[in-house]
């Protein structure tokens, strides 16, 4: 099996091709094609290149898919006998890539 660990918003993800992977969000137009260059790990069939920080050479081609919203959060702040309530929400946006190759030298 062929996989990657890569890096980006400075969170490690697992990618694997013909797979869709969720990502912090990046400005990028939904079907443009990105070059993911911070490979961590790769495996590919037995061979794994370790990089120290990262693998040279190595690239994910990936397709953006598009932007989607994650769960709601909700943010309650409460001090009891004081009168204070207050409720905030949040909702992160993702984009969600598709990863079409891995690409290392072995």
């Amino acid at each position: 099996m062929k996989y990657a660990i890569f890096e980006s918003g400075g969170k490690q993800y697992k990618a694997v091709e013909g797979s869709s992977v969720v990502i912090d969000r990046l400005d990028v137009e939904p079907g443009q094609q990105i070059d993911l260059n911070q490979v961590l790990l790769l495996v590919n069939d037995g061979s794994v290149a370790v990089g120290t920080p990262v693998v040279k050479g190595a690239t994910i081609k990936a397709t953006v898919v598009g932007d989607e919203k994650g769960p709601k959060l909700i943010i309650f702040k409460y001090r009891q006998k004081k009168h204070y309530r207050v409720k905030t929400g949040h909702r992160q946006v993702y984009t969600r890539v598709k990863i079409k190759r891995l690409r290392g030298k072995r």
